[in-house]
């Protein structure tokens, strides 16, 4: 190992372990604690947006253009029955022919959730649903036996439906959006609790002089490095600890169920499952690079907290530069959970493109979009962003440090000009 890599992981292992081996670690593993409010509103917020998503549903009917007025016609007289929470979706209209799309094409088009489709004659039509469980399909041969009966004026014989379902009809879009918000707000909440703690971390080194002692002895470059991993391996262990402790409690709440309980849990995730609560590329690559991403957009904001951070010389300029920070972060946020409401749009493919907000919006994007490879395109991208802040940031660490945090060497240069030019 070189001496520069051996010196960065020195300082990375002083600095992580002393945040670690200290007692005040603890109340910082509990902080989450006090923000069970912010989760509620992230909660409330995908909700909110889930609603807005439903608007998308609708149900499909291929069927003769003479059928069309009178399947719309008992479409309007049966639907006011429905309260409405229960009512069905939208009804669209398809002329069949030969032309017409294919029931099961359009059951798995994207863009919206196509819960039943209607095809063939109304005496015996095929009906393909998304959801064996759901109601759509039902309320299509509802309107079939309504159509029978308004033409024969009378008793008739029931139209005898075929039932399909899609059990890989893709995601419900509702549910897809609410997985991208929820990893929007997980990563945007993690990087402002983990890495905001770069900006306050030198004030108290450049106060006891600790910093010009490393400086010293070890290149810059290794210090800001072992720093900058320092703190991603206690956010890392942060992580880890509060997934240690959510499945250890799922672990004891399924252990205290009684049978019915767990039976009855079991049915509502079969029917989870069934609806489509699944991002789009898979558990897996959703959760893996969620982490992954959130890791690069740590170290994007670290690296500049690190270097803004060493410009600062007490702790009130330290509270100074935190509340533009705040507003950066949150402004990064507000851009995500935008783009993650309006996939596919001008405003998500901005937020995936600029650096700052990348990480998040591409992983609102793993939830609703199956396209795997843009994401090792985004990585590439971001890495880049992060190699180039990095090194914009060890020459501000280097200024900062080296020139006691007086200030931004611009001004110290303009100063030292000012005052050479003044006649003695």
């Amino acid at each position: 190992m070189t001496p520069f890599l051996r010196n960065m992981f020195v300082i990375a292992r002083r600095d992580f372990l002393a945040i670690v081996a200290t007692p005040t670690f603890l109340l910082f593993l509990l902080a989450p604690l006090f923000m069970i409010a912010m989760g509620l509103a992230g909660g409330m917020g995908a909700s909110q947006l889930a609603d807005s998503a439903r608007g998308a549903g609708r149900i499909v009917a291929i069927v003769d253009a003479a059928d069309v007025e009178a399947l719309r016609a008992a479409d309007d007289r049966l639907r006011p029955a429905f309260s409405r929470g229960d009512a069905p979706p939208p009804l669209e209209f398809r002329i069949s022919g030969p032309a017409a799309p294919d029931p099961v094409a359009i059951a798995r088009e994207k863009g919206t959730d196509t819960y039943a489709v209607l095809s063939g004659p109304l005496d015996s039509p095929r009906i393909v649903e998304r959801n064996a469980e759901g109601s759509s399909g039902r309320y299509l041969a509802l309107l079939a036996n309504q159509v029978l009966r308004d033409r024969a004026a009378g008793d008739v014989a029931p139209a005898t439906p075929r039932f399909e379902s899609v059990r890989n009809g893709g995601s419900s879009i509702a549910l897809q959006q609410s997985l991208g918000f929820g990893a929007v707000f997980v990563i945007f909440l993690l990087t402002l609790l983990l890495a905001g703690q770069t900006v306050s971390s030198l004030a108290e080194e450049k106060g006891n002089k600790v910093i010009e002692i490393l400086a010293a002895a070890v290149p810059l470059e290794s210090v800001f490095l072992g720093k900058l991993l320092g703190f991603l391996g206690v956010a890392v262990l942060f992580i880890a600890f509060w997934l240690a402790m959510a499945m250890a409690g799922g672990l004891v709440a399924m252990v205290q169920m009684d049978p019915a309980t767990l039976a009855t849990a079991q049915n509502a995730n079969k029917a989870t499952a069934a609806l489509g609560a699944m991002p789009a590329t898979g558990w897996g690559f959703f959760l893996g690079f969620g982490f992954v991403y959130f890791i690069l957009s740590f170290l994007l904001l670290g690296a500049v907290f690190l270097g803004v951070g060493a410009q600062a010389a007490t702790v009130r300029e330290i509270q100074m530069l935190s509340l533009p920070i705040t507003i950066f972060q949150v402004g990064m946020f507000s851009l995500c959970a935008a783009a993650a409401s309006a996939p596919g749009s001008s405003l998500a493919a901005f937020a995936q493109i600029f650096p700052f907000s990348s990480p998040l919006a591409m992983a609102a994007r793993a939830a609703t979009d199956d396209n795997i490879a843009v994401h090792f395109l985004a990585l590439g991208w971001q890495a880049i962003w992060v190699a180039l802040v990095i090194f914009l940031s060890v020459r501000l660490f280097r200024s900062g440090v080296l020139g006691g945090g007086s200030g931004w060497k611009f001004w110290r240069r303009r100063k030292r000009a000012a005052d050479a030019s003044e006649p003695r």
